[in-house]
């Protein structure tokens, strides 16, 4: 006869449920993403990169923050909508994405 050990639930067993509630709120929110902030320099770096690949038809290898996470996309920047802040990617399927400006994290050449 062996003895089984049930690891957590035995112990939350014991607990009340506002802490058990608590305790998987903190294991949630470790596991968040946090968007970098970045800076005028790395900023005007993005905007001349995305400029340079429009005029050259270059694509591109774009980091971009989306809920609660950080995103790939390859593709080339079809247009730039100043109004809504937002670049409008097509890949190499011809699907069309639109990532807003305020989520990008990083652009580079592919």
């Amino acid at each position: 006869m062996s003895i089984r050990d049930r690891g957590a639930i035995k112990w939350t067993a014991m607990m009340l449920p506002e802490h058990v509630k608590k305790l998987r709120e903190f294991d949630w929110d470790q596991n968040k993403k946090v968007k970098p902030e970045l800076d005028e320099q790395q900023l005007e770096l993005i905007e001349e990169t995305i400029c340079e690949a429009m005029a050259e038809d270059l694509f591109l290898c774009i980091t971009y923050f989306k809920h609660d996470d950080f995103h790939l996309l390859i593709g080339k920047v079809h247009y730039v909508d100043t109004y809504k802040r937002e670049l409008r990617i097509v890949d190499y399927h011809n699907e069309l994405y639109k990532i807003k400006l305020d989520d990008l994290v990083d652009v580079k050449f592919h």
